[in-house]
């Protein structure tokens, strides 16, 4: 059955190309290269947000209330129908992210939040979490709202595996031709050479971190790409 369940604090911190250099070659002396960026290669993270046609999602999450929930699609490149993506719903409680996600076939993902029929459960999908998902695709009247991808370089504590970052790059949004079938590109939503660096920990961060961040002066960001883009798009056009 393929399903990931995360609890973790994410801290967030926006950095120059410059930094990120730097931070990668110290980082590397306590953690380990994900093995999607072996060779210092990257990897797309491609994603579809569904919202409300008045943005009901969107505009509650930007209020920064103290529970938030957002529903994604999530694959790793570009897809076809019959491709396996994640389908993911993540809650934010008090700075606690939970994110809850199951395998499924990219077309019963669309078909599924088009229609709101559920569909059969198959060995690849969890069943608690398809119930968690139901739910939420019942409470509003979703539909694909924005594409959003980005560029990662990850990697994970040697000690403590749970403790992860990432650094995010080329961040492309595009309300239109909204699919993770459709292509991998859009509008790049912040100026080039700006990254998003993201601190992923279920327990506390390791000292060694904290005195890195102290070293290079670096505070958090608060930060969120797909408020960011609302903002600029929607909001304030």
């Amino acid at each position: 059955m393929a399903i990931e369940v995360f609890n973790r604090h994410e801290i967030k911190y926006m950095i120059t190309d410059e930094l990120f250099h730097s931070l990668r070659t110290d980082l590397e002396d306590y953690m380990e290269v994900d093995s999607h960026s072996k060779n210092g290669e990257f990897y797309s993270i491609c994603n579809v947000y569904y919202d409300t046609p008045d943005h009901t999602i969107i505009r509650r999450s930007i209020d920064k209330p103290s529970y938030k929930e957002k529903l994604r699609l999530r694959s790793y490149g570009v897809v076809g129908d019959r491709d396996k993506v994640y389908l993911e719903i993540k809650k934010k409680h008090n700075g606690f992210v939970n994110k809850r996600r199951t395998s499924i076939l990219h077309e019963e993902a669309v078909n599924y939040i088009a229609s709101k029929d559920k569909p059969d459960l198959k060995d690849y999908m969890n069943g608690q979490v398809l119930n968690e998902i139901d739910y939420f695709i019942r409470k509003f009247p979703l539909g694909p709202t924005l594409y959003l991808s980005y560029d990662r370089y990850a990697l994970f504590g040697k000690e403590d595996h749970g403790f992860r970052i990432t650094f995010d790059t080329n961040i492309r949004t595009r309300r239109e031709e909204v699919g993770l079938d459709k292509g991998n590109y859009g509008d790049l939503l912040l100026s080039p050479g700006v990254w998003i660096m993201e601190a992923k920990m279920e327990k506390a961060a390791p000292v060694w971190f904290a005195k890195l961040l102290a070293s290079y002066k670096l505070y958090p960001s608060s930060f969120s790409k797909y408020g960011t883009e609302y903002k600029r798009t929607i909001l304030h056009k």
